[in-house]
């Protein structure tokens, strides 16, 4: 533990990577190291003891030599996960949840890991396992028990840097369609080297007259977000790239970062430069940590090419570097506030805004926090023009978007089309037949059917962050898909907000009540009506997290109407006389007649 404080200057804003290297070197973090964390950075226990509890990776004890991490999205359902976890279960003698009797085997569920094209996926020991069949279980867990090291248990690494000396991921890019941006041939270096001959305000109107938004899915126009952040004085600003990509659904970042991290980077610097920061972190979630060598090599080659570090591009004073920071599981941490309070060693949990992260973000400092595809597209913005970039897409959206699509199609994968693409080309260029709905922009976003099939993505109509989840016609949408997703924002809330630490729940509950049959219309008249208190929660993503249920009982009112109750009009789904058998069977009392238990 004593070289591990020393690597990080014994630093608290330094507090995740601490916790995350002592995982990796004791497989947990104990009582004793969260002590000892705590006198080393002069923090109190309990300040360590909730940054700890608070993310899904962070364990206090000791979860199995080899720890399986089953991804359990609705995706992974569509693609045979039960089958697998059953091999799992069956072939290490324990149950997910728990540990094998001699301490060999954990095995956990957890929220989706970025793999949905390539589902059933799971990550064991930090390195990820795609489209898993029992027979390749049975494989894993012989190794498991012959002792042999995880990195010769993955298949052949796939296409593209994936097989990079770095890299070797058992992972698949799987892009389907080049667009004329993101993916488009670059020359690194070649966009910073002309902004050197201009000011930062002239970056900043450049990037204003292109018409760039956020792709994190809000649009905020990324121009004015530089703007504001350079105009509040300070000694230190700072460029953060959202790549914590925790929408199920969602795996464009993980392609990007593998096969265009330099222009991530250099979007990030070009930001530096416009905003006069000096220091940038990639926040990437940890599901990603197994590109961390293959990135620290591209920041060093960028460094050493003088892309990064003093005087970039042979412009004095022009001094810009980048550090990588990986969460430690928390969807909430998409959230650029919570992304910040993460970023220093915090839970994740949302500011309060005002004031604004370009304002007051990190170390209370003028923050910008921009998508890694925002990123990219700045760079193109430069390297061709303002007017070059307008051309693609739409009058309020321009520019290309890049698409995680997954689900019921046979084509999953990476697409790059211009906004304006409407859901039925999307339907026909994945190989989707027989649709039943399409979830734009994951689990927060809507749920649409066949009568919205020709509306567009776009700012203007529906805007997505970037996933899009096919559902077939075989599917229960509701029992498989919609209870799925709300269960999801139930694991996933921070637990801030009453709303969204209690509706969720029940929303669930009234769901399920439906499902069985009892439901009635006063339980999807309160649903809806909820929905108006989900709005109170401090972030958006809260406010969003009814939204499984309110955009299909908006766009598929059919299937709830199937299942309520006509005949009645309350039902409190609640058997008095059940409730109290036990006790009046211990006290001699006779039960209430039947027929009046639920009077």
């Amino acid at each position: 533990m004593k070289k591990i404080l020393k690597k990080y200057a014994s630093n608290p804003e330094r507090l995740m990577d601490i916790l995350i290297d002592i995982q990796d070197k004791e497989g947990f973090i104990s009582s004793e190291s969260i002590k000892t964390i705590a006198s080393k950075l002069k923090l109190s226990v309990a300040d360590v003891e909730q940054t700890v509890s608070f993310y899904h990776f962070f364990k206090q004890k000791h979860m199995g030599k080899y720890t399986v991490y089953l991804n359990n999205s609705a995706v992974a359902d569509m693609m045979g996960r039960a089958e697998i976890q059953k091999a799992f279960e069956n072939e290490s003698g324990c149950k997910f949840g728990s540990i094998s009797e001699d301490g060999l085997i954990g095995l956990y569920h957890t929220s989706c890991i970025g793999m949905n094209d390539q589902e059933p996926a799971a990550l064991i020991n930090g390195q990820v396992f795609t489209k898993l069949t029992a027979g390749r279980v049975k494989e894993i867990v012989e190794a498991f028990r012959n002792g042999t090291e995880i990195g010769k248990l993955k298949n052949e690494p796939g296409e593209g840097m994936n097989n990079s000396e770095f890299l070797k991921a058992e992972v698949s890019n799987n892009i389907r369609r080049k667009g004329e941006v993101i993916f488009s041939e670059n020359e690194t270096g070649a966009a910073l080297k002309k902004i050197t001959a201009m000011s930062s305000d002239d970056v900043i109107n450049t990037v204003k007259l292109s018409q760039i938004r956020g792709r994190g899915g809000a649009g905020f126009p990324t121009g004015l977000k530089w703007a504001f952040c350079k105009k509040n004085k300070s000694d230190q600003r700072y460029i953060f790239c959202n790549a914590d990509e925790g929408e199920p659904g969602t795996f464009k970042d993980r392609v990007i970062l593998t096969e265009r991290p330099e222009l991530v980077f250099e979007g990030m610097t070009i930001a530096g430069y416009a905003v006069e920061a000096t220091k940038g972190i990639l926040y990437i979630r940890y599901e990603y940590r197994y590109m961390k060598d293959y990135l620290e090599n591209v920041l060093k080659n960028m460094r050493e090419k003088n892309l990064l570090g003093k005087n970039i591009a042979g412009k004095k004073g022009f001094n810009f570097d980048i550090r990588i920071q990986f969460g430690a599981g928390a969807y909430v941490c998409g959230e650029e506030s919570a992304l910040i309070e993460s970023a220093e060693g915090k839970r994740g949990e949302p500011r309060d805004r005002p004031p604004f992260p370009v304002e007051k973000g990190y170390l209370d400092k003028p923050t910008v926090v921009n998508n890694v595809e925002t990123l990219c597209s700045v760079v193109k913005v430069f390297n061709n023009s303002p007017e070059w970039y307008k051309n693609f897409g739409t009058k309020e959206s321009s520019g290309t978007k890049v698409l995680s699509i997954s689900g019921d199609c046979k084509n999953p994968g990476v697409y790059e089309i211009e906004w304006g693409f409407n859901i039925s080309k999307i339907l026909e260029m994945s190989g989707a037949e027989n649709t039943q709905a399409v979830q734009v922009s994951g689990p927060s976003g809507t749920c649409i059917g066949s009568d919205d099939f020709d509306r567009e993505l776009s700012f203007e109509d529906l805007s997505t962050g970037g996933s899009i989840i096919i559902i077939g016609k075989q599917r229960n949408l509701l029992n498989e898909i919609v209870k799925n997703f709300i269960e999801f924002f139930i694991e996933e809330s921070c637990g801030s907000c009453v709303p969204c630490r209690a509706m969720t729940t029940l929303y669930k509950n009234n769901l399920e009540k439906i499902l069985d049959g009892r439901g009635v219309q006063t339980d999807l008249d309160d649903m809806i009506k909820w929905g108006k208190t989900m709005l109170a929660n401090r972030c958006g993503l809260g406010h969003a997290a009814a939204n499984p249920v309110l955009t299909t009982i908006k766009n598929f009112s059919n299937l709830y109407s199937n299942l309520i109750q006509k005949d009645k009009g309350y039902d409190r789904g609640f058997d008095f006389n059940e409730a109290v058998k036990a006790s009046c069977a211990a006290a001699g009392r006779t039960p209430l007649p039947e027929g009046d238990s639920n009077e």
